[in-house]
Protein backbone atom coordinates (compact mmCIF):
# COMPACT_ATOMS: atom_id res chain seq x y z
CA UNK A 1 0.00 0.00 0.00
CA UNK A 2 1.07 3.28 -0.81
CA UNK A 3 1.38 6.45 1.39
CA UNK A 4 2.11 9.87 0.89
CA UNK A 5 3.07 9.86 4.41
CA UNK A 6 6.60 10.94 3.53
CA UNK A 7 5.72 13.94 1.42
CA UNK A 8 3.13 15.09 4.16
CA UNK A 9 6.11 15.08 6.89
CA UNK A 10 8.36 17.09 4.94
CA UNK A 11 5.85 19.57 3.76
CA UNK A 12 5.61 19.79 7.92
CA UNK A 13 8.94 19.70 8.44
CA UNK A 14 8.81 16.94 10.57
CA UNK A 15 10.92 13.86 11.47
CA UNK A 16 9.67 10.37 11.20
CA UNK A 17 10.45 10.15 15.55
CA UNK A 18 8.33 13.81 15.63
CA UNK A 19 5.18 12.10 13.67
CA UNK A 20 5.34 8.72 15.96
CA UNK A 21 5.69 10.55 19.11
CA UNK A 22 2.59 12.33 17.70
CA UNK A 23 0.58 9.02 16.99
CA UNK A 24 1.77 6.96 19.61
CA UNK A 25 3.81 4.40 17.37
CA UNK A 26 7.87 4.11 17.21
CA UNK A 27 10.21 5.43 14.28
CA UNK A 28 10.37 2.23 12.84
CA UNK A 29 6.90 1.62 12.75
CA UNK A 30 6.43 5.23 10.49
CA UNK A 31 9.85 4.18 8.68
CA UNK A 32 8.17 0.63 7.60
CA UNK A 33 5.31 2.19 6.30
CA UNK A 34 6.68 4.78 4.65
CA UNK A 35 8.76 1.65 2.68
CA UNK A 36 5.52 -0.52 2.23
CA UNK A 37 6.42 -3.32 4.34
CA UNK A 38 4.15 -2.46 7.24
CA UNK A 39 0.36 -1.67 6.18
CA UNK A 40 -0.97 0.89 9.22
CA UNK A 41 -3.85 -0.68 11.12
CA UNK A 42 -6.83 0.95 10.68
CA UNK A 43 -6.45 3.20 13.49
CA UNK A 44 -2.80 4.01 13.62
CA UNK A 45 -4.40 4.98 9.63
CA UNK A 46 -7.03 7.23 11.16
CA UNK A 47 -4.46 8.42 13.53
CA UNK A 48 -2.36 9.58 10.70
CA UNK A 49 -4.73 11.16 8.63
CA UNK A 50 -6.50 12.58 11.48
CA UNK A 51 -3.03 14.72 12.30
CA UNK A 52 -2.38 15.61 8.54
CA UNK A 53 -6.36 16.75 8.18
CA UNK A 54 -6.80 14.73 5.66
CA UNK A 55 -9.01 11.60 4.51
CA UNK A 56 -7.89 8.34 4.90
CA UNK A 57 -8.11 7.67 1.34
CA UNK A 58 -6.02 10.79 0.73
CA UNK A 59 -2.90 9.53 2.86
CA UNK A 60 -2.95 5.97 2.20
CA UNK A 61 -3.26 5.02 -1.78
CA UNK A 62 -4.63 1.12 -2.05
CA UNK A 63 -2.91 -0.47 -5.19
CA UNK A 64 -5.94 -2.07 -6.43
CA UNK A 65 -3.91 -4.29 -8.90
CA UNK A 66 -2.16 -6.00 -6.19
CA UNK A 67 -5.10 -7.09 -4.50
CA UNK A 68 -6.14 -9.07 -7.49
Amino acid sequence: MKTRIADLRKERKLSQAELANIVGVTRQTITSIETEKYIASLPLAYKISKYFGLKIEDVFVLNEEEEK
